[in-house]
């Protein structure tokens, strides 16, 4: 039989505890992260109103989307309508950037699986011009949201 030192099963027992620590927190992070965030909440596995909202307060912020979101956050479909327009932005039925951005009540059609709102920016001095375009967002919740396409018609 051999004896463990009580020194040795102190610290044994510490690192056991302070691994179990490190795994929980890891899987509290894990919760938290961005991928985490952005599955949807219905119970038809479908992203909310709120949810759609929240996306697209985000993905405009301000003055329009960021690069990262200009490559991570939009479909395949606009992509390809931004590269067949150089010199007007797509994404904002623009071409400069605007003083800032106001997103509408969101619409959701759970039939046809897509959300949309009005977005509006303003331009010149004070803001007091302004132009409006629907941007819409696909509601499968097993997909991340992306910008689906945009209408730069008034109407949407």
């Amino acid at each position: 039989m051999f004896r463990i030192s009580t020194g040795l099963a102190r610290r044994s027992a510490v690192a056991a505890v302070a691994g179990a620590s490190a795994l929980a927190l890891g899987f509290s992070l894990a919760a938290i992260s961005p991928a985490a965030a952005s599955t949807a909440t219905d119970a038809n596995d479908r992203y909310t109103a709120k949810e759609i909202r929240t996306f697209l307060d985000r993905f405009y912020g301000d003055h329009g989307p960021s690069a990262s979101d200009r490559k991570n956050r939009v479909s395949d479909l606009l992509k390809n309508k931004a590269a067949a327009n150089p010199g007007f932005d797509v994404l904002l039925c623009a071409q400069n950037e605007p003083r800032s951005i106001d997103i509408g009540r969101v619409t959701t059609a759970q039939s046809a699986r897509v959300g949309w709102a009005p977005v509006t920016t303003h331009w010149g001095e004070n803001g007091e011009v302004t132009a409006v375009f629907t941007a819409y967002v696909e509601l499968d919740g097993k997909k991340p949201l992306k910008l689906l396409d945009v209408d730069c018609s008034p109407e949407g």
